[in-house]
C-alpha cells in the first residue's frame, strides 16, 4: 500500500467522527494554514480533511507548495500564516528541516506554529528533530488519522491565537504607554484630537499585517449641539457636521448617559465616549473598526480611554499655565508701554503679528506659542533707562543714543537668569531685536543667521508697528512709505525671507492692525 493510501486510511473508509462544521464570521479572516509537500494526493486529502473544519468561529484557508524553496516564498508573501504542515523529504532529504531555518531564523517568524509531517521516519529522528529545531509537532504520515490531523491542528491555531493575543496585548499597550507621551504634551485641543485618533487608530490595527480601516472623530459641543471638529478615515470629509448625521442611530440618544468617559458605549464595531474638561468644555470621540471589536480590543480602549481623561485634564491645567503666563508677559510688556507714553496695544500687536509671521515660515505650532508669548518682553530692558531719554521728543544725541541701545542688555539680564522657557526666549528676543542681517545692528554686530529667529521676526513686526503708528519723536508714516523702505532695507536690516513673506501677506498682518487699534 503507497503512503498515501495509509495517510488519512480512515477518512478513505468514511469511518471517522467528523466536527460539525458552525457558521464562520464573515467578517473575520480565515486562518491561513500553508501544506508543504512534495506529493500531490497529499495535498488532495488534506483539503478533504479539512473542506469544513472552524476553529473559533473562523474557516481555514489552505495554500499548497510543493518544495522547500516554495515554502519559503509562500512564506514572505503570507507572514500571518497560522499552521505550516510541513513534509520532510522532498527536493532533498532534509529540504522541510532547512525551510523550517529560515522561516525562524531568516524570516523571524516565531509565531506560525510548524507541524512536520514524514513518511521516511528515519530520514529525520523525531527526538533530533524536536532538540534541534523550532517545531510544534511531529509526525508520521503512516499514523497520521484524519481526527489525529483535526486535533493537531486545533491545538496549533490555539497557540498561534493565544500567542498573537500576548503580542497583541504587548503591542496595544506599548501604544497606549508610548501615545501617552504625545497626549500630554499636546497643547491645544485640535493636536490633542488628532494624536488621540491616531493613537486610537495605531491600538485597533494591532495585527501588522492587516487591511483592517478604522475610522473616527472628534465633536465639540456648540450652541447647536455636538459639532465635529477633527476626524479621521472615512469621517474626514465630515468635519463641521453634527453628530446626529453620522453617529449610529442607537447611539445618538445614548450620550447624556455616558458617566464614566473609561467605560463609555460599545457597539458592535465602535466605542463612543465623552470628556468633559474644565471649563465644562465637552467633547466627543467616537472610533469604529472595520471588524467587530473583541474582548482585547474593548479592555484596550477602556485603558487608553482613561488616559485620554487625563490629556483633557492636563490640557485644562496647561491653558491656565499658558493664560497666566501669558498675562504676565504682556503686562510686562505694557508697563514699558505705558512708561514711554505708547498707546497699550504695541505689544498685542507685535505678539500677534509675531505670530502670523512665525506660523507663515512654517515654525512648529510650540515655537510659534513661544515666541507669541516671548515677543511682548521685546522692550523689557526699557525699564532702566531714564524718563528725560525714553520720553525725549527730539533726536537722541550721541551719548544719549548710546544710553537709549543699552535697553537690549539690560532686558536680557533682567530675563537670562530664569530656567522658564518663555522668559529665556524672551531674554534673546529683547538682546537681538534691534541686530541686523547685514551686522550693522546693535548690541553684538550679529549677522544673518546667527541672529535668532524668533528675533529676526520680532524686528520686522516692531519695526512695522512704530512705522505704522504716531510716536512721541515722529508723526505715523503713510503705508507706501513703509512697504518701500522694507524693500530698501531687505537683506540690509532684515531677513530677506521674512520681508517676502510680510509683504506677500501683508493684508493679514492689516487686519491685526485694525482689530487692536490704538
Amino acid at each position: 500500500m503507497l503512503t498515501s493510501d495509509l495517510f488519512f486510511a480512515d477518512e478513505l473508509r468514511g469511518g471517522a467522527d467528523q466536527p460539525v462544521p458552525v457558521s464562520a464570521d464573515p467578517t473575520r479572516q480565515p486562518w491561513k494554514i500553508l501544506i508543504v509537500d512534495d506529493d500531490e494526493e497529499i495535498h488532495s486529502l488534506t483539503r478533504l480533511v479539512l473542506r469544513d473544519f472552524t476553529f473559533d468561529n473562523r474557516k481555514a484557508e489552505l495554500i499548497s507548495g510543493y518544495s522547500a524553496v516554495e515554502a519559503q516564498r509562500l512564506m514572505q508573501q503570507h507572514p500571518d500564516t497560522a499552521v505550516i504542515l510541513m513534509d520532510v523529504v522532498m527536493e532533498t532529504d532534509e529540504a522541510g528541516l532547512s525551510a523550517v531555518r529560515y522561516i525562524r531564523d531568516v524570516l523571524s517568524n516565531r509565531f506560525v506554529r510548524i507541524i512536520l509531517r514524514t513518511g521516511q521516519p528515519g530520514q529525520a529522528p523525531e527526538q533530533k528533530v524536536i532538540q534541534e529545531y523550532d517545531i510544534n509537532d511531529y509526525k508520521d504520515k503512516v499514523r497520521l488519522t484524519t481526527q489525529r490531523l483535526i486535533t493537531s491542528i486545533t491545538a496549533a491555531l490555539r497557540s498561534y491565537r493565544d500567542l498573537r493575543t500576548i503580542d497583541n496585548t504587548r503591542r496595544g499597550l506599548a501604544s497606549i504607554v508610548n501615545g501617552t507621551g504625545d497626549l500630554f504634551e499636546a497643547r491645544s485641543l485640535g493636536k490633542l484630537a488628532r494624536s488621540i485618533l491616531r493613537q486610537a487608530t495605531s491600538l485597533l490595527s494591532l495585527d501588522e499585517n492587516s487591511d483592517h480601516a478604522v475610522a473616527g472623530f472628534f465633536a465639540i459641543r456648540e450652541y447647536v449641539g455636538h459639532v465635529v471638529y477633527a476626524a479621521c478615515g472615512s469621517f474626514e470629509p465630515h468635519v463641521g457636521k453634527a453628530i446626529g448625521d453620522i453617529l449610529p442611530g442607537e447611539l445618538v440618544g445614548q450620550v447624556e448617559n455616558i458617566k464614566d468617559p473609561r467605560e463609555g458605549i460599545f457597539s458592535r464595531f465602535g466605542f463612543l465616549t465623552r470628556y468633559v474638561s474644565r471649563g465644562n468644555l465637552e467633547n466627543l470621540i467616537y472610533i469604529q473598526a472595520s471588524r467587530p471589536l473583541e474582548d482585547l480590543d474593548r479592555d484596550l480602549l477602556r485603558t487608553f480611554s482613561a488616559n485620554i481623561a487625563f490629556a483633557f485634564e492636563n490640557l485644562g491645567l496647561n491653558r491656565e499655565i499658558v493664560n497666566t503666563q501669558k498675562d504676565v508677559t504682556f503686562t510686562l510688556g505694557e508697563v514699558i508701554e505705558v512708561r514711554s507714553n505708547e498707546a497699550g496695544n504695541h505689544v498685542r500687536r507685535v505678539a500677534e503679528s509675531s505670530r502670523l509671521l512665525g506660523m507663515l515660515l512654517g515654525l512648529s505650532e510650540e515655537d510659534v506659542e513661544l515666541l507669541w508669548l516671548s515677543s511682548p518682553m521685546h522692550d523689557l530692558g526699557k525699564i532702566g533707562i531714564p524718563d528725560q531719554i525714553l520720553n525725549k521728543p527730539g533726536k537722541l544725541d550721541q551719548t544719549e543714543w548710546q544710553v537709549m541701545q543699552s535697553h537690549t542688555r539690560i532686558g536680557r539680564q533682567i530675563l537670562k537668569s530664569s530656567d522658564r522657557p518663555i522668559l529665556r526666549t524672551g531674554a534673546i528676543i529683547a538682546c537681538q531685536h534691534h541686530e541686523k542681517w547685514d551686522g550693522t545692528g546693535y548690541p553684538d554686530g550679529l549677522k544673518g543667521d546667527d541672529i535668532h529667529i524668533f528675533a529676526r521676526i520680532t524686528s520686522v513686526i516692531d519695526v512695522f508697528d512704530a512705522l505704522f503708528h504716531e510716536r512721541c519723536y515722529k508723526k505715523a508714516w503713510p503705508l507706501e512709505k513703509i512697504i518701500e523702505l522694507f524693500h530698501q532695507e531687505r537683506g540690509r536690516h532684515f531677513d530677506p525671507r521674512l520681508v517676502d513673506l510680510f509683504l506677500d501677506h501683508l493684508d493679514e498682518f492689516l487686519e491685526i492692525q485694525d482689530a487692536l487699534k490704538e
